[in-house]
């Protein structure tokens, strides 16, 4: 059988041309039209590169926290020939110095690549030097002479910009020789340090019987005219203090602490408290290693870690912390480095944060206390003899053993920045353990940011679970509500006041948080409680006791506004549990009073007692409610669109087939709109994700790392709100923002692609239903 096919009749081609004139689009109608499509995909397109130029953007912003430094040679300069043992360089670069083992300081000029200045300090002081140190924190040197004296010498830069270039000069300033104590023993070592009217200094003096460490207090008497001339105070004799050979000295910054390193390895910690020194704590860096002595021994910037080497390479950090159940900071392991070849021959900290350089014969490593990462490291092609890192931490400099000054750039901008400075745990100082912490800034100068992302991403989560714990049953019971039982005229005016509630501004609810809910709440959760229990019972048993009525009662209200009744009894309940909530917290929440013995109800109070937990007025709670309150709009618009969209051919069908409406409502009603469901409460979770002002104003602000529903919290979006504007332009903290910023997008990002592909799945689950 053959099958032919079939062409339309040439009658019926030339009905369809005529085609009457009433019936054709117009020409403009299809120009808008076909204008229209392409605009709208346009749109779309510019959309979607809107947003991914907005990421890029931001996180182009990041990409320099993950760089490591970069070091390049710049400038090689020839010191005259000398046994130099210290290096040191002013803030500019422009006037390095070099000091001998014998205390002689020559000052070179970068400029006109010539010695600038000689300082003999034997000269100067009339003494003959023994033993020196120099003070870079505050530019000072220290000399001990071998009459059993010491001196300070000041180094004061200025910068003069009279020719209009600048042109940096050195002054030194020789303070008088004084005594340390009635003997005359030479001085071996020496160290100091001043803080305010604290002033410490302590010495290694060779007697006949040996070494032996004599500290000494100073008093300086200031006026109006400046600071006056320093005076012995005390002498201190703390040789019986030690056991074993002391080899080296260290003064904290602070002067009330000596760290004394013997020649077994093991490391004494002093402190002079009421005018006399106690042994605090005595213990062994290395006592793994079949030699315990330390090659090495100094301190980071705020003399709070020592950083210590052994012979075998071993680099640690060591840092005071007040242990548990203790009540004085001790010393103890928080930092562990890749090891060095061998001991460090050379150490210096920088200035400007925690980084320090260690040199073990050519090779040299920049390092980064905080976070235990190796910044920079190279095998030089000379063996450096001192080492010194610019005081901008812009620059490092190196001598070799042929008086050959070896200048490098650095660049180095973010080394507080690291995977794990944002997303791991460290141990910073003064911590006795390991943790996440967010504290960008401090009051000093040596402080130790602290950078970790996860406080902020654990108070963004928990931010948004109360949120939608609070707005969720409220939202779709009322988007149930509305969209199946209430009377359509009742939806007039229900809408309008979601769209009202949802146009507030959240800087307006978050003063209202702060302000009036906050307080308010404070001294009644256990009205809350009460009111949180009794709304559904009432409601259950209203329901129930509804039902109950016989008919010829029930159809004196129409179907759609049972609401009439229900809502007298619920604000009356509400009343209700409002003021029985001090009889509730005086049954339930009392606690025994430890000032008077007595029994109190304070649910303040009792929280903290029960569960080891805070209670804290701005919390968790406020930020619930009223982040609830401005996502309750979003849920509940979306759903009950979603609701009210259910073909009414199968509301029809159930009913018809005997079901009830709330059997109709909960297993085909809310089951078919369940992906609309869904949307409105990942928009939802995504509103409360991003909210800034409500977190900013309704909490303490404080980033924490627990659940608790009764403290606050601070976000990834609150925390970019305060901090950014008084974040340095492109310093670590503005960088680090903005990768905050990244995370959040990120975060926002997933859980919606995750949320659409569920709400496709559950789409097509429910197609059918």
């Amino acid at each position: 059988m053959t099958l032919k096919k079939l062409e339309p009749s040439p009658n019926f081609q030339n009905h369809a041309r005529e085609i009457p004139e009433r019936f054709k689009t117009r020409a403009s109608t299809l120009f808008i039209d076909r204008f229209m499509t392409h605009f709208i995909k346009a749109g779309g397109i510019g959309i979607i590169a809107a947003v991914f130029g907005i990421f890029v953007f931001i996180f182009s912003q990041t990409i320099p926290l993950f760089k490591g430094a970069e070091v390049h040679e710049k400038a090689l300069y020839q010191f005259e020939p000398g046994n130099y043992s210290v290096l040191g360089v002013d803030e500019w670069g422009e006037l390095p110095f070099a000091a001998q083992e014998n205390g002689l300081v020559r000052f070179f000029d970068t400029r006109e690549n010539k010695t600038a200045l000689v300082y003999d300090p034997s000269s100067e002081s009339g003494k003959t030097v023994s033993a020196f140190r120099y003070n870079f924190n505050q530019q000072e040197f220290v000399y001990g002479t071998e009459d059993g004296h010491f001196f300070v010498t000041a180094v004061r830069y200025s910068p003069d910009y009279s020719t209009g270039a600048r042109r940096v000069t050195v002054e030194l300033e020789t303070g008088k020789p004084l005594p340390l104590g009635d003997n005359r023993d030479p001085v071996r070592q020496i160290a100091f340090a001043h803080s305010g009217e604290v002033q410490l200094v302590a010495a290694l003096q060779e007697g006949v019987q040996g070494l032996r460490l004599t500290a000494l207090t100073l008093t300086q008497e200031t006026s109006m005219m400046g600071a006056g001339e320093l005076t012995a105070d005390q002498v201190y004799d703390l040789t019986g203090l030690i056991r074993g050979r002391p080899v080296k000295i260290l003064v904290n910054m602070q002067a009330y602490g000596l760290v004394v390193l013997n020649d077994e390895g093991r490391l004494f910690y002093l402190t002079l408290k009421g005018g006399e020194f106690k042994v605090r704590q005595e213990w062994q860096p290395f006592q793994s290693s079949p030699s315990p002595a330390a090659a090495s021994m100094d301190y980071l910037l705020g003399d709070v870690s020592l950083v210590l080497t052994h012979a075998d390479g071993t680099n640690v950090v060591h840092s005071l912390f007040v242990p548990p159940g203790g009540s004085e900071r001790r010393f103890a392991e928080t930092k562990r480095f890749q090891a060095l070849p061998a001991g460090a021959d050379l150490f210096h900290a920088s200035l400007r944060n925690k980084a320090f350089l260690v040199a073990s014969g050519s090779f040299v490593s920049l390092r980064y206390a905080t976070t235990e990462t190796t910044r920079w490291e190279s095998r030089l092609d000379f063996d450096p003899a001192a080492a010194v890192i610019g005081r901008k931490y812009d620059s490092l400099l190196f001598l070799d053993s042929a008086s050959r000054l070896h200048v490098f750039s650095l660049h180095d901008h973010h080394p507080e920045s690291s995977w794990r400075a944002f997303f791991g745990k460290i141990q910073y100082e003064g911590y006795p353990d390991k943790r996440y912490e967010w504290q960008s800034s401090g009051s000093t100068d040596d402080f130790e940011a602290k950078l970790s992302l996860v406080p902020l991403i654990v108070g963004t989560l928990k931010g948004t679970l109360y949120a939608i714990i609070f707005a969720f049953p409220i939202a779709l019971l009322a988007a149930i509500y509305t969209s199946q039982f209430a009377h359509p005229r009742f939806k007039l005016f229900v809408k309008p006041v979601m769209e009202i509630m949802a146009s507030l501004p959240s800087v307006v609810l978050g003063f209202l948080s702060a302000l009036w809910l906050a307080p308010l709440l404070e001294t009644r959760v256990p009205s809350l409680i009460l009111i949180v229990i009794l709304i559904p019972s009432v409601s259950f048993a209203f329901g129930a006791l509804w039902n109950s009525l016989p008919v010829q009662y029930r159809v004196l209200i129409k179907p759609g506004y049972e609401w009439i009744v229900l809502t007298p009894v619920l604000l009356m309940t509400l009343a209700l549990g409002w003021h029985l909530g001090p009889v509730f917290e005086r049954m339930f929440f009392v606690v025994t009073d430890p000032d008077a013995g007595i029994k109190i109800a304070d649910f303040r109070r009792w929280w903290p007692e029960v569960t080891g937990t805070r209670f804290e007025q701005r919390n968790s709670l406020v930020v619930g409610f009223m982040m609830g309150f401005a996502v309750i709009p979003i849920i509940f618009t979306i759903a009950e669109d979603s609701l009210s969209n259910v073909p009414k051919t199968l509301v029809s069908g159930s009913l018809a087939l005997g079901a009830s409406r709330w059997q109709t409502a909960l297993r085909v009603v809310v089951p078919t709109a369940f992906p609309g469901i869904f949307s409105a409460v990942m928009i939802g979770l995504g509103r409360a994700i991003g909210e800034t002002m409500i977190v900013v104003m309704a909490t303490g602000n404080t980033p924490i790392m627990d659940l608790n529903i009764f403290t606050g919290m601070r976000t990834l979006s609150a925390n970019i709100a305060v901090e950014l504007p008084e974040a340095p332009y492109l310093g670590t903290l503005y960088r680090t923002l903005f990768f905050g910023a990244t995370v959040l997008f990120m975060m926002t990002f997933v859980m919606n692609t995750i949320a659409e592909v569920i709400r496709q799945r559950l789409r097509e689950k429910y197609r059918t239903v």
